[in-house]
């Protein structure tokens, strides 16, 4: 083999390993803070919500568009109460829509503990009744010690287990 043969190999391989040190730095600082969310202008956000799927549509009430936040002679929770973890006894009022939880700063419920995603789970009102999504997290969101796997009902009372941290959906 020439020289030149052997130093452009040199170079390439070099350049490949800066490569993947590169992709390795990337990989630990977007698991460490989480990916960047640009923000939307608010016309385009609320278009851009995903809907819940039609497995939690297929409740067994009927379908009845959710209009504002439940007046108080529903049975519709309006608290959330952490009866385990880091911040137990902390309660916190229900949005009117959603809430979403998670390691991140743009949490509405911020966990942070090693077992949580950085956008682990979303609680959303569809129905006059809380639904809990998973949102692909790493440890999975349980709800009375079985994992979520579709948007499923959150009764009132039953716990709901992220990470370390228990709560309870309360009225």
């Amino acid at each position: 083999m020439s020289e030149l043969t052997l130093l452009i190999l040199r170079l390439v391989f070099l350049l490949l390993l800066w490569v993947f040190v590169f992709m390795i730095v990337y990989a630990l600082r977007s698991d460490l803070f989480g990916q960047r969310a640009r923000r939307m202008a608010a016309p385009v956000a609320a278009a851009a919500a995903p809907s819940p799927p039609a497995a939690a549509a297929a409740m067994t009430e009927p379908v009845v568009a959710h209009r504002g936040p439940p007046s108080a002679d529903t049975a519709t929770p309006t608290r959330l109460v952490i009866t385990g973890g880091p911040r137990e006894g902390m309660q916190l009022d229900l949005p009117a829509e959603q809430l979403t939880i998670g390691r991140s700063s743009e949490s509405g419920l911020v966990i942070r503990d090693d077992y949580t995603s950085t956008h682990h789970a979303r609680l959303m009102l569809w129905n006059d009744q809380w639904v809990v999504q998973d949102l692909d997290s790493t440890n999975g969101t349980f709800l009375d010690g079985a994992r979520v796997t579709l948007p499923t009902p959150v009764p009132p009372g039953v716990p709901v287990t992220i990470g370390t941290t228990t709560f309870e959906l309360r009225r």
